[in-house]
């Protein structure tokens, strides 16, 4: 008799269950470390994964890859939370946040192992949830296993704080 060994999503597909599915119920409700370290942390508001040029229907203009040089309009619904402090959004490779009134944005990829970090504002600092590594909102590492800083892109408020320019 032959045996074999499934992996993971091998065992969940046989289950009908994708990996998205399983891991939204173990983080709902079964109290697993492994999915945030503090859990009272908002999530992302916008993810713009288009790339390129965007248009201002999306809230974005200009290039968000390649040469980053855009803009977002904070009136705009998918952007308008980002007047709040400790909210942050996602466009394309970027995490922005309001860091205590302050708009930063830095690469979306830990330097570990390219896993989207998030804001967390009760630090005021960024979170990698694969690994732990913690970045300062000036991009450097804090806490590993990543060694390097995030990159980061200047910000600037325009036209009475209504849209924000990313640049590299």
């Amino acid at each position: 008799m032959e045996t074999s060994q499934l992996n993971r999503g091998q065992f969940l597909k046989q289950l009908g269950l994708s990996s998205a599915s399983l891991m939204s119920f173990y983080c709902l409700g079964t109290g697993l470390t492994s999915c945030s370290k503090n859990d009272s942390e908002p999530a992302p508001i916008i993810e713009n994964t288009g790339g390129g040029t965007n248009s201002v229907s999306s809230g974005v203009t200009g290039s968000t890859s390649g040469t980053i040089d855009f803009t977002i309009d904070l009136t705009n619904a998918n952007f308008s939370k980002l007047k709040t402090q400790g909210e942050f959004a996602y466009v394309d490779g970027i995490i922005i946040a309001n860091a205590k009134g302050v708009f930063v944005a830095l690469s979306k990829a830990c330097t570990h192992q390219s896993t989207t970090i998030n804001f967390r504002s009760g630090t005021n600092d960024f979170f990698c949830p694969t690994h732990g590594s913690q970045f300062k909102i000036d991009g450097t590492v804090q806490a590993g296993p990543a060694a390097q800083s995030l990159t980061v892109f200047k910000t600037e408020l325009l036209t009475n704080n209504k849209s924000l320019k990313i640049k590299a």
